[in-house]
């Protein structure tokens, strides 16, 4: 595992707070992965090699295809970490997703498993390891109450720099 002063992780939203919902098409939602791989080469640039992403639906996914991408792409040396909250996270999801999920764990360098168990806190638990292996949390944020801003509020007061795409800028 890398240290953390190289480690950058993500939080963002799940279909249903994106305006676009599902469809990956809307001209919004290519925008916003867009931006998000250019803050991703722009962290590395910076100097962080290990990326870290929670593999939820939505918003994780795109960041852990663009991390992907630019190592495929241009930085071999970039390295992947699948924080996965428990071994049942995809398995309600539909069958597509789940086929995304599976293909996007088998190309990662490492996959952590928080617990063994589902549970009612394993998320924000998987998102506290993330933060706290990290020295940067990239985050889509709408604003609202939820799992982001948990997060994000969690990384603030440990004092892990923070870099928001605000999700209203993709409207």
């Amino acid at each position: 595992m890398e240290k953390r002063t190289v480690t950058c992780c993500f939080t963002g939203h799940r279909p249903s707070k994106l305006p676009w919902g599902e469809d990956e098409r809307d001209t919004r939602c290519l925008a916003l992965k867009a931006e998000l791989a250019k803050r991703i080469e722009g962290a590395y640039l910076r100097g962080w090699r290990h990326f870290i992403c929670g593999m939820a639906r939505g918003c994780d996914l795109y960041f852990c295809e663009a991390v992907l991408a630019l190592r495929d792409e241009k930085y071999p040396d970039l390295k992947v970490e699948a924080a996965v909250p428990c071994p049942t996270q995809a398995d309600g999801w539909p069958q597509k997703q789940r086929e995304r999920y599976r293909a996007l764990l088998d190309r990662c360098d490492w996959e952590t498993l928080v617990q063994h168990n589902y549970d009612a806190g394993c998320m924000m638990r998987r998102n506290r390891y993330m933060v706290d292996h990290s020295s940067l949390v990239i985050a889509v944020y709408d604003g609202l109450p939820g799992g982001t801003r948990n997060t994000l509020a969690y990384a603030m007061r440990e004092k892990v720099e923070t870099e928001i795409l605000e999700l209203e800028d993709f409207q």
